[in-house]
């Protein structure tokens, strides 16, 4: 049927009817909130790239997660900044390495938050580079043997989810095969499996203070030209034994997502990482745009597009207004 007979905007002119026929909602269960942890006590750093977002100490960084649950939000993501770098991200492996601890001391305050540990060595390395470095590269087998003592040591902590963001290849199987000889079988992997070499990472780095020394990742961070690379990507961290795939960033990768839930049967993550967020703040700082309209015009295009999971520093914002609804 045509106009005049089908007018689409009788469904839209009554705003309890619009909400009742709409396609994708958002809840506060979608959301996963970075934090940032750092060595010491009673300290909250400022990001600057990032406003509203610190580097803590695990004392206020307990007091931060207390009022994210508050808000609804059940799940964070660390990252740690440790106080003395190695040149191969050994420092991170440890059970009394930064991310561990603060986990410890996360679980026994608030046992209902749900932990995901990134592993990765960017954090954690002098160079800044995501690996042991040979011959001036990432070398990818002796990086997997520090990925896999780092993630046991998660979870030996007390995570609930490991999430390898470092790309390289066969990471999955290690952690994997790591997880499961220790009888950490029932912790599942959410895999970093198409992240791209993006320039939306700027401000992160500046939070985790991770920018390389040299170079560019671009030898293992995937090209942003490509798709079909990232389908495969996805298809081996299935096989290697991801029980949740990601997307990272997301805003410019949405037809990534979108094509991922399409081809896989698997719950799919995306990143709404640092600088789609720090845009929004910057341009809202300015009065250029309707901050909290954008930010959840944004969160459900990433939904919409197929992301059963969102990884958001705007998810305590977004909390707010849900609830506030």
């Amino acid at each position: 049927m045509y106009f005049p007979v089908t007018r689409l905007r009788r469904l839209r002119y009554n705003g309890i009817l619009r909400d009742m026929v709409s396609e994708t909602s958002l809840s506060v269960d979608d959301f996963i909130m970075p934090l940032f942890v750092v060595e010491g006590k009673n300290i909250k750093n400022p990001i600057k790239s990032m406003p509203g977002n610190y580097q803590l100490s695990i004392d206020l960084l307990v007091e931060e997660v207390k009022s994210i649950r508050d808000l609804g939000i059940r799940s964070i993501l660390l990252f740690g900044i440790p106080a003395v770098k190695d040149e191969t991200g050994a420092c991170a492996c440890s059970t009394n390495s930064i991310v561990q601890r603060a986990t410890i001391a996360i679980k026994k305050e608030i046992s209902d938050i749900f932990i995901v540990a990134d592993v990765c060595n960017c954090e954690y390395t002098t160079h800044g580079h995501c690996g042991t470095i040979v011959d001036n590269d990432v070398h990818n087998d002796l990086t997997l043997e520090t990925l896999a003592n780092q993630a046991l040591t998660f979870a030996q902590a007390g995570a609930d989810l490991i999430a390898p963001s470092d790309m390289m290849d066969g990471r999955v199987k290690v952690i994997r095969e790591i997880l499961d000889k220790n009888n950490y079988e029932k912790i599942p992997i959410m895999s970093y499996s198409a992240k791209y070499a993006s320039a939306f990472y700027g401000p992160f780095r500046d939070a985790a203070e991770s920018a390389p020394k040299f170079g560019n990742r671009a030898t293992y961070q995937m090209n942003h030209k490509n798709s079909n690379e990232a389908m495969r990507e996805i298809a081996f961290d299935i096989q290697e034994g991801a029980d949740i795939v990601m997307v990272k960033p997301a805003l410019s990768y949405l037809d990534i997502i979108h094509r991922a839930k399409n081809e896989f049967n698997i719950p799919i993550a995306a990143y709404n990482v640092s600088g789609e967020f720090s845009m929004v703040k910057a341009a809202a700082a300015n009065g250029w745009i309707d901050e909290a309209r954008i930010t959840m015009e944004i969160l459900t295009s990433i939904k919409r597009a197929g992301a059963d999971i969102i990884i958001s520093y705007h998810s305590v914002d977004a909390a707010k207004i849900l609830n506030n609804k």
